[in-house]
């Protein structure tokens, strides 16, 4: 993304202006996030660790150093700049030391070549919606609009609010894709201003959400219910290899969903594309070696859903 505001990664953005929020992409033409062509808004910070997670970029609420080793040219220039000795730089490589990193990202600041690289950054409302604006046609001929997703957009839910707000004020429509783990009181604050909701739905067995994301899921499915009492629902399962793809998942979610009256269930297949991420960060990938499910695999998974009772749909 363009640049980024002067504020350190843990700093609390200042009060007396306009309110931030911590962005780390917008997604112009996204078609797998509701309907239509649509722009997708990346927030910072999750409650969850989902093993499986495409974005760890996503997990913190402050920003964070990229790398790219493939782009170092190994000037030393990030070396220089560091304040707590915690990049080496020598004929081979290019070290940084992330327990002694202070994240001041001054060594992106004077990267040449984008081989550092910061996620995170404050943008006020107007300056989310002049990027999210330039695509206001398309979202009108498509039927498509703007998605709030992440990480998690419910725990910078004020900014969330006042960016759906000037969706709507813009007549632009919203949808929500969250993994519902957030005070109600919160949530149905954002409802409010949101037309349709992505809900994830990791698993149906507690324990086993707890196993896979690091928390439980009754909150989770108990704000499912109201949800989708206010709001057009979309339950979202990703379909993780021997984690939730059995009979009785599968079944538990469809119930589920034609209980509370959730629109349909989308299954997202398990896919790779976010393991060069774990890398830029300096962490391990934690699903290496679990396969990708087959299509026919996929198939089955749908067709499960349906005969449970619940319209099921692949990819969105």
């Amino acid at each position: 993304m363009k640049g980024r505001l002067s504020i350190g990664p843990k700093q609390e953005p200042s009060r007396n202006g306009p309110r931030l929020g911590l962005i780390f992409n917008i997604q112009r033409f996204s078609i797998h996030d509701g309907p239509g062509i649509r722009t997708t808004v990346f927030f910072k910070g999750c409650p969850l660790r989902c093993r499986w997670c495409s974005n760890p970029e996503s997990w913190n609420e402050y920003s964070e150093v990229l790398t790219l080793d493939a782009k170092c040219i190994r000037c030393g220039r990030c070396r220089d700049v560091c304040p707590v000795n915690a990049i080496v730089v020598d004929e081979k490589e290019r070290r940084i030391d992330r327990v002694a990193c202070n994240l001041c990202l001054k060594c992106a600041d004077v990267c040449p070549t984008g081989a550092i690289a910061v996620s995170g950054r404050w943008m006020t409302v107007a300056e989310v919606m002049q990027e999210v604006a330039s695509d206001g046609l398309f979202y009108q001929n498509s039927g498509g609009g703007v998605t709030l997703s992440g990480g998690e957009p419910l725990l910078q839910w004020e900014f969330a609010l006042d960016l759906l707000k000037a969706c709507r004020e813009e007549g632009f429509q919203t949808a929500l894709d969250t993994c519902g783990y957030a005070e109600w009181k919160v949530l149905e604050k954002v409802l409010e201003y949101t037309d349709l909701v992505l809900y994830d739905i990791k698993h149906m067995d507690s324990a086993k959400h707890r196993e896979g994301t690091g928390q439980t899921n009754e909150l989770i499915l108990e704000n499912a219910r109201k949800t989708a009492a206010m709001r057009r629902t979309w339950l979202r399962v990703p379909l993780i290899p021997g984690y939730n793809d059995s009979v009785e998942n599968l079944t538990a979610v469809a119930r589920f969903g034609r209980e509370i009256g959730a629109e349909k269930v989308s299954l997202l297949p398990y896919h790779i594309w976010g393991q060069g991420k774990y890398q830029r960060l300096g962490r391990r990938y934690p699903m290496e070696g679990v396969p990708l499910g087959s299509s026919d695999e996929i198939e089955r998974c749908r067709q499960l859903v349906e005969d449970a009772g619940a319209r099921a749909t692949v990819g969105r």
